[in-house]
């Protein structure tokens, strides 16, 4: 046992007046506390107690260390009981980081309602869509896609389904064509997120198989918030979400192209470090998002299943 339980142990030997109600008050045999009192005598080279066959007292030695152990365990006892009620508590401050479309469009009209809920958090949100180490950045939670969680030892819970389209704007389409298969896409201007070097390798899968084009274009971004403006504008093709692009879609804004082909690797997913002891604002902040984000729409079945109805408006 080491010097700070034997502190404790002995004070509560003091409060108890004997070995043998010390033993009952911490579930221990009375020779187990004789032992440890006397492992600590050992220790500190003086005797603590005088020993009776019914109760125990201090010696001079005794009440100068129990004066000083009584300051170290009350400190004990606070920190304790302020874990304690942390535990129990949503407070302190939440550090979140999320994709900066995503957090606008979805996360950002939520968090009102949030800390409303829960007045004594402060909440901390950095939006990017660069890959964040949880653990080195001391982030709490990520907001991030399915394909973004390879790190075996992270929780992801699933917060709402989402996939990925292809689109452009019907100028771009007027000035260049529409393509009608995958490989097509090599001739055209395909806008990339240097950031994430992955969305720019662009899967396509339907009953013959699976293929990944590594698309080229003359315009990238750090967000996908900047590659679908840039989208609207006219500037390329983009592979982006239904979430964001779904009301583009159906207001002929942006045109789907290869309706026959989604990426299916896109939902959206609340990540963190450690399921066991879970702190409470992560779960009070998880538990919210799980709640209000299953509401969300069937993205997909709002959009038009191809891009002819947006072309001819």
């Amino acid at each position: 046992m080491d010097i700070s339980n034997l502190m404790i142990l002995f004070v509560r030997t003091v409060e108890q007046g004997s070995f043998s109600a010390a033993a009952r008050a911490l579930s221990l045999s009375p020779s187990a506390v004789s032992r440890q009192i006397a492992a600590l005598e050992d220790h500190l080279g003086v005797r603590l107690l005088n020993r009776s066959s019914r109760r125990v007292t201090l010696t001079e030695e005794g009440r100068t260390f129990h004066e000083r152990c009584l300051r170290i365990v009350a400190e004990i006892d606070d920190v304790q009981a302020q874990m304690a009620h942390m535990a129990q508590h949503v407070q302190g401050t939440l550090r979140v980081t999320a994709t900066v479309a995503f957090a606008k469009a979805h996360l950002l009209p939520l968090f009102p309602e949030f800390l409303k809920l829960y007045p004594e958090l402060a909440l901390h949100l950095e939006l990017t869509d660069r890959l964040v180490d949880l653990a080195e950045e001391g982030v709490d939670v990520a907001i991030r896609f399915t394909e973004q969680v390879e790190d075996e030892s992270l929780v992801a819970r699933r917060l709402v389904h989402n996939r990925r389209v292809v689109v452009a704007a019907p100028s771009y389409l007027a000035l260049h064509g529409t393509p009608r298969v995958p490989e097509d896409l090599l001739s055209h201007n395909c806008l990339r997120m240097y950031s994430v070097s992955s969305f720019n390798d662009w899967e396509f899968a339907n009953e013959d198989g699976t293929r990944v084009l590594e698309v080229q274009g003359n315009f990238e971004a750090n967000s996908a918030d900047a590659v679908y403006h840039a989208a609207l504008a006219g500037l390329g093709v983009a592979r982006l979400s239904l979430y964001l692009v779904h009301a583009d879609l159906e207001a002929g804004r942006l045109v789907r192209l290869l309706p026959a082909y989604t990426h299916e690797k896109a939902d959206i997913l609340a990540v963190y470090p450690h399921r066991r002891n879970l702190s409470p604002k992560v779960r009070a902040f998880v538990d919210f998002l799980a709640e209000h984000l299953s509401d969300a729409p069937d993205w997909e079945s709002m959009s038009p299943p191809t891009g002819v109805h947006a072309m001819q408006e």
